[in-house]
């Protein structure tokens, strides 16, 4: 990427998702305009993207399409699909664009783009140790300390990926979307009972592991939330204390413009 004397990037940031890819368009920081769709439609992810991209200001360098994965299913033919539909260059974190983020973990290569893009922009916003939470397919729970170290975290089950589960592994339990369930604490019937376990199964996960955090840093961590299920399940949760949904893009400007920094030191 090349973007040079101060120059506002601009940028299509995507992230591919396990069942959702979000992308959106960014001058600096500032998201101008953003969108989700199915990660499986490869056409319609292309046509939206590539219409971001024609909405990019044709006078600036530092421009690009910018595609962070966690499923290369769905990313290896949305990249050619992009590469034969727009003249934009078009790079991919990890290949192409590293994710500068020091991290205490045994096999760093393992880490998920999205997972490493998340820390990098939530220290960034935060300044401060912190907590991500990313609630979509699975939850993960990652702890930054306040040096802007990424210490790993946890995995679980997203609360609709449990609910599948439920109903996939018992003969008698139903198939349940996921919504919030009714503000009385006993489940009066089957739905409710799993809508219940689900969702506050979720919170109580996320609360235990930051006080685990916690008391291995000495020290309470700020606690950040995104993902598709954020708001739902976190939006009023006494814990948590931002929800920020376009977090890994945000990720990806950060980790696009301080790899040009690096390139012009």
């Amino acid at each position: 990427m090349g973007s040079r004397g101060g120059e506002t990037l601009e940028i299509v940031g995507v992230s591919v998702g396990n069942t959702n890819t979000k992308f959106g368009l960014f001058r600096g920081h500032e998201l101008r305009e953003s969108g989700a769709l199915p990660s499986d439609g490869t056409e319609a992810l292309c046509r939206a993207i590539v219409g971001l991209a024609d909405r990019l200001d044709s006078s600036g360098a530092g421009q690009a399409i910018v595609v962070a994965s966690v499923n290369a299913t769905a990313s290896r033919p949305l990249m050619a699909a992009l590469g034969g539909a727009t003249e934009k260059p078009i790079y991919q974190v990890g290949p192409d664009l590293p994710v500068p983020l020091h991290g205490r973990l045994d096999h760093e290569a393992m880490t998920g783009h999205d997972r490493a893009l998340n820390a990098l922009a939530a220290f960034e916003i935060m300044k401060q140790a912190v907590v991500v939470v990313d609630a979509g397919t699975a939850i993960t729970v990652d702890f930054i300390d306040g040096e802007g170290v990424f210490h790993g975290g946890a995995i679980a089950p997203g609360v609709t990926t449990a609910l599948k589960a439920l109903h996939s592994a018992t003969d008698a339990l139903p198939e349940v979307p996921f919504v919030r369930p009714d503000p009385h604490p006993f489940g009066a019937n089957t739905q409710q009972a799993m809508l219940n376990g689900v969702f506050y199964g979720a919170r109580g996960l996320v609360r235990a592991l930051v006080e685990r955090y916690a008391e291995a840093y000495s020290g309470f961590p700020l606690v950040v939330a995104t993902g598709g299920d954020a708001e739902m399940l976190f939006g009023d949760d006494e814990l948590v204390d931002r929800v920020i949904p376009d977090l890994t893009l945000l990720g990806i400007v950060i980790a696009c413009e301080r790899s040009l920094h690096g390139a012009d030191e």
